[in-house]
């Protein structure tokens, strides 16, 4: 497909060796954020411009002062025609819902991450910036807190996504061997908090009570989008890589789970571990729950990675861990989850009422599964 451009040049003036900034998803979300943010570096001469590249549903967003906008289709070969010139791209167009079809989402994902990587390689850009997140590393039980950020990627192949960013993160791998003249930066966030998220750690926090596996502590990391956005442009201004190309984002430190549940307002609810995880994935497999029991990991083991390579360049996020937990219950107030699902109230109380309270019971009895089974069959 063709692509369309517009131009509003900034009036700055181009320190020696400032970049020039690709921004795929740049009209909105984390994209949008980003962008804001290069406007305001390249008011101070450290960005040279600014390309934003969105869809053509994007394309009346709105182009905000200082950036050249394309519209063009980041799985599309012609995306290539975007980067002439381009120092910098980062790609910020990925799907993270839970509503979009697991297969649908995989492919899409898999197809843009290929297509960045393959059009910056024909147009010579230097460097890529892909996204993933801290859970390529899973969560365990017996997980230090935290992990040393170099620590291995797992083989999570599944439908969920974490399956999609391990397949991201091989596709990087990949590409610095087909083409040694590119290098390329995965950032790996935390859980992200943040306006306008719907994830399974937000549905999780919207649940009369937390799921907890008996014996166990959670302990929680999380990523403020605001702060991703100031990260990712730190790395494209700065030039920071992590060791082996990878570096993470996130609050400093880890929250335990009494602080969470106090800050929250709400109980535990204690359950063993084959409980929680083998009527997860009934529920799962029933089509009830988006969640996989091996996503469900995340919410009752720690996944907390230690952002060593960002704190060592100087960047620390505005947000810790309990104030972002603060934003994402501020962000899902009014709204109601059971088993990872959005919910209305009155679901949450028939539901709560049958099985003796909360997103644990409708995971441990029949009543609440024929319950929302019936509710999906109207």
């Amino acid at each position: 497909m063709n692509t369309e451009t517009s131009q509003v040049r900034p009036q700055h003036t181009t320190r020696p060796g400032a970049p020039v900034v690709a921004v795929t998803g740049a009209a909105k979300g984390l994209g949008r954020l980003l962008v804001e943010r290069l406007v305001t570096a390249a008011g101070s001469g450290a960005v040279a411009e600014i390309v934003a590249i969105g869809d053509h549903d994007d394309a009346s967003a709105g182009i905000p002062l200082g950036t050249t906008w394309h519209t063009a289709d980041v799985r599309s070969p012609s995306l290539a025609g975007c980067l002439a010139g381009v120092d910098v791209l980062v790609h910020t167009a990925d799907d993270r819902t839970l509503e979009t079809p697991a297969k649908q989402r995989r492919a899409d994902n898999l197809r843009a991450a290929q297509t960045v990587l393959t059009a910056a390689a024909a147009q010579r850009v230097p460097r890529v910036v892909l996204l993933t997140s801290t859970m390529v590393h899973g969560a365990d039980p017996d997980n230090p807190v935290p992990m040393p950020e170099d620590s291995e990627v797992g083989t999570e192949t599944g439908a969920g996504l974490v399956g999609d960013w391990v397949e991201i993160e091989d596709l990087a791998c990949r590409a610095r061997r087909a083409h040694p003249g590119l290098s390329v930066t995965v950032v790996r966030p935390a859980p992200l908090v943040g306006p306008g998220l719907d994830t399974a750690l937000t549905r999780h926090f919207a649940a009369p009570r937390l799921l907890t596996v008996r014996g166990r502590e959670q302990s929680w990391q999380f990523c403020h989008v605001d702060d991703l956005a100031d990260a990712l442009e730190h790395v494209a201004v700065r030039g920071i890589e992590g060791k082996g190309g990878a570096l993470a984002v996130g609050c400093e430190g880890a929250l335990p789970q009494s602080e969470a549940e106090e800050i929250a307002g709400l109980r535990r609810f204690d359950l063993p571990a084959n409980l929680v995880f083998g009527a997860t994935q009934r529920l799962h497999s029933a089509g009830v729950t988006p969640a996989s029991a091996g996503e469900v990991k995340f919410l009752v083991y720690p996944c907390v990675v230690d952002c060593a390579t960002l704190r060592e360049s100087g960047w620390r996020p505005a947000y810790d861990n309990a104030e972002a937990l603060r934003a994402l219950l501020d962000a899902r107030s009014g709204k109601s989850s059971l088993v990872g699902r959005n919910v209305g109230a009155k679901e949450v109380t028939v539901t709560a009422a049958s099985a003796a309270g909360a997103a644990a019971a409708a995971i441990g009895t029949a009543a609440a599964l024929r319950h929302l089974r019936k509710r999906r069959g109207r």
